[in-house]
């Protein structure tokens, strides 16, 4: 099999269309660099001349999610975990929920409730500082509290290395009855309760 040779001349409404279409597929998050690969933007392991392969993406995306809210969809493509995916609103949370029956929060590992408290309760927090209060890695379980979008990146810690932050999510109101975060007990509620 050959691998797919470089072709820089698809116009932006190819570039939009690949790129929704292999969105449509895939359900973790796809870089901007592995989107370009897949449109034969860039070949696989080559080095770009500039960033235009992946500004390209960006600007897809851009015009994507333009499109989306002006037809009313119901999906707009995020950044996410270092990539994108494609994800519905989150005002349709509920909907969501009420379908699936709250799945995705009663499967919740021990590892998961654990890292989601931490946030819950510490927010905005960086993977460094979790990891140290957890004492374990937490990537596996940050990248899955993701998917479910029970938390979010809210931006960059203002500390060597810009780590991303970490926070909750609409998404986790719902899925624990919470009108807002000020409804969560307080850590004083828990002490003396080991």
């Amino acid at each position: 099999m050959t691998e797919p040779k470089a072709t820089p001349a698809l116009s932006p409404d190819q570039v939009a269309l690949g790129t929704e279409a292999i969105l449509l597929t895939e359900a973790r998050p796809v870089s901007a660099r592995r989107l370009a690969e897949g449109l034969g933007l860039v070949g696989p392991g080559e080095e770009p001349a500039t960033a235009a392969p992946e500004q390209r993406i960006d600007e897809a995306v851009g015009s994507l999610n333009r499109v989306y809210a002006s037809t009313g969809r119901s999906f707009r493509i995020e950044r996410v975990a270092g990539g994108y995916r494609l994800m519905t609103l989150p005002g349709l949370a509920r909907v969501l929920a009420a379908y699936h029956g709250g799945r995705a929060v009663s499967r919740l590992s021990r590892a998961a409730m654990e890292t989601l408290s931490i946030i819950a309760y510490k927010q905005p927090i960086t993977r460094a500082k979790l990891e140290a209060v957890r004492g374990v890695a937490c990537g596996e379980v940050l990248r899955s509290l993701l998917e479910r979008r029970l938390i979010t990146m809210t931006g960059r810690a203002e500390e060597l290395g810009r780590p991303m932050l970490y926070g909750t999510t609409r998404g986790f109101l719902d899925a624990f009855g919470l009108a807002s975060l000020k409804d969560m007990p307080s850590v004083g509620e828990f002490q003396g309760t080991a």
